[in-house]
């Protein structure tokens, strides 16, 4: 489900709301408009911070996370990983960096990215 142009990036609130309406939970629509869930912000959405939204269905959550990771083209994070394991994976990563608002995170482009850690 990933796109090339990575166009959740630019997702308002309201797209991501209307986004969690299509996998089936149209309840849950306020909790992410009313936190101002972006599409930059979905690197974020996981099981820990669901329930700070309002979400505590267990079910819905697991459904959630995984769709979110999906969309987004990461893996999950594995609870016990070391410090001494390889470090996550890339796009993890590289989202976590476009998250952020301002003109640096909005002209970063994956490629630059993937350069600049291999720097």
């Amino acid at each position: 489900m990933l796109t090339g142009d990575m166009e959740f990036l630019r997702w308002s609130c309201h797209d991501v709301a209307r986004w969690i309406e299509s996998l089936g939970f149209p309840q849950y629509k306020a909790c992410f408009t009313e936190n101002l869930i972006t599409g930059r912000k979905l690197i974020y959405v996981n099981c820990i911070y669901l329930p700070r939204l309002g979400i505590t269905d267990f079910k819905d959550m697991q459904v959630i996370s995984a769709r979110v990771r999906e969309l987004l083209g990461i893996t999950e994070t594995l609870w016990s990983r070391s410090i001494a394991d390889p470090p996550r994976d890339n796009m993890g990563l590289f989202l976590e960096k476009k998250s952020r608002t301002g003109e640096q995170a909005d002209s970063l482009a994956y490629q630059r990215f993937l350069e600049d850690a291999r720097q």
